[in-house]
């Protein structure tokens, strides 16, 4: 039986860095060691989109499979802690409602705790269905602290170039080869049609068995070179534009992210420890780029510290996000609007996604097929979690309201919705990245109540309910009342030097 390993290390070649190019190398030089090379390419006169500065709870994962230590990532990054988004306007003008992460109350292996919320509701017991929520209850408060068993669910709001720098000490520790320099071209195989090398405008020429595609929206290897084609999905998410502003930070920064709806978009804020970002989701159709700016900055608080960051996007997935030798990584894939900060979450599936399909030799048509089929479900499964913010709305105060109120919406949404209206049930599929309880805050949030609940929760009797909420809530009430302020517990556990200071 003949070994089918290589015997000499595979050439793994990463185009462009940024955040995506830098998660990959780091990840694939200390996972796979010396059974590869590894060699980046980028060049420091193309900047970066500079996606993801407000993340979800996988990326705590993502990094301890790395070993990288907390403290010293959120003091490099100036990063603080996210436990939910905050969401203002999005049902009405004037309404508010938190989509948080961990879980709220308690479920029962027939049934989620909504029902027994609802059971509750309809028993006479008023409360509303964040007092059950710690992670929620402890956001609003502005309060936060590690709990045993990981009993607090959190992600990190950070300063993505400085990640991508984190990253890029750590990948070079390792071994990974970083060639400065702009591509001029990408060279195929004339037999293959595979990506033979990448020739530089230097005349420089990077050879490679397998290369990722981190070029972000230009996507120079997997739509320039190989044509893998893209699926559009503005129809669904109409909002093509963005502009980003770095502020100067007022006031002790929370641990939630801000996305405040307005008649054609959405703005974001988001706290880091030594600044607060902030930007602008718009749809053109419906606000100019000009008036989308003007409005941006008189809704900022703080002195502006950069120039104003245009981005323009279109929503959607590459069809083939592994084509031939080529993997999209980051925005070459797709692009997720932010609104649920998923853009850096893309990154890191594609890349413990590819690990574990790491070819042993030749490339697996089967591996292809199989990697293709994860992230599309992903991407599609994101998606509809980002129309359901946009169609399920009691606003129709303005034409791109009225737009997205009246689309018509993925059958894989639509059944989502109708399910829960229904009776309460809400199901995660194939290890769908938004649990039930991201699903059941956000339509709640977004103002469905469901008409009818599961009949196991009727079991309990009235006093036993009481007893049942009555104990969830105090256990939520007394926890939050321990912790401590988000700010001091930063300062305390990783707080870092001030550009100020640092100088």
């Amino acid at each position: 039986m003949t070994d089918q390993n290589p015997r000499t290390p595979r050439r793994i070649v990463v185009a462009g860095g940024g955040t995506a190019g830098w998660m990959a190398a780091a990840a694939i030089a200390r996972t796979m060691g010396r059974t590869v090379s590894v060699t980046l390419v980028e060049s420091e006169a193309i900047g970066t989109v500079g996606v993801g500065e407000s993340t979800i709870p996988p990326l705590v994962t993502y990094n301890r499979l790395l070993g990288i230590g907390e403290a010293e990532f959120m003091r490099a990054t100036q990063a603080t802690f996210k436990l939910g988004i905050r969401f203002d306007g999005w049902r009405t003008p004037d309404s508010t409602y938190f989509h948080s992460f961990g879980t709220t109350g308690k479920d029962h292996w027939s049934a989620g705790f909504q029902h027994f919320w609802r059971h509750g509701a309809a028993m006479g017991h008023d409360q509303p269905y964040d007092d059950y929520c710690l992670e929620l209850r402890a956001a609003e408060a502005g309060k936060f602290a590690h709990l045993p068993d990981d009993r607090m669910n959190y992600a990190y709001q950070l300063d993505s170039s400085l990640y991508a720098a984190f990253l890029r000490r750590m990948a070079e520790a390792d071994g990974v080869r970083r060639v400065e320099g702009k591509i001029a071209a990408v060279d195929l195989h004339g037999e293959s049609g595979d990506v033979a090398s990448l020739t530089l405008e230097s005349g420089e020429r990077i050879e490679g068995d397998l290369f990722l595609d981190c070029t972000g929206f230009r996507a120079l290897l997997i739509e320039g070179a190989l044509h893998a084609g893209f699926d559009d999905w503005t129809h669904w998410l109409p909002c093509d534009g963005a502009i980003a502003v770095q502020t100067e930070s007022v006031g002790p920064a929370v641990p939630f992210t801000r996305a405040t709806a307005h008649d054609a978009g959405w703005q974001w804020r988001i706290p880091l420890q030594h600044r607060t970002g902030n930007g602008i989701v718009f749809c053109g159709r419906y606000l100019s780029r000009d008036a989308a700016l003007e409005r941006l900055l008189a809704n900022v608080q703080g002195k502006v510290l950069t120039t104003p960051n245009h981005i323009a996007f279109t929503t959607g997935a590459r069809r083939k996000q592994w084509h031939r030798n080529v993997v999209a990584i980051g925005l070459s894939g797709g692009f997720m609007e932010p609104l649920e900060s998923t853009s850096i979450h893309l990154i890191q599936r594609a890349i413990i996604r590819l690990i574990r399909m790491m070819p042993a030799g030749d490339i697996s048509p089967r591996d292809v097929a199989e990697f293709n089929d994860q992230q599309a479900q992903d991407m599609e499964q994101i998606r509809d979690f980002l129309i359901l913010h946009y169609h399920v709305t009691d606003r129709r105060d303005s034409p791109f309201w009225r737009q997205c109120a009246a689309m018509d919406v993925p059958d894989t949404l639509r059944q989502k919705i109708e399910l829960f209206r229904e009776t309460g049930r809400v199901f995660r599929r194939n290890e769908e990245l938004f649990a039930e309880n991201s699903w059941v805050q956000v339509m709640i949030g977004q103002g469905i109540v469901p008409r009818s609940y599961h009949p196991v929760a009727a079991k309990l009797r009235d006093a036993e309910l009481d007893r049942f909420l009555g104990g969830l809530r105090d256990d939520v009430a007394r926890t939050v009342a321990g912790l401590p302020s988000h700010a001091e517990y930063v300062a305390h556990y990783c707080g870092a030097a001030t550009p100020a200071q640092a100088a």
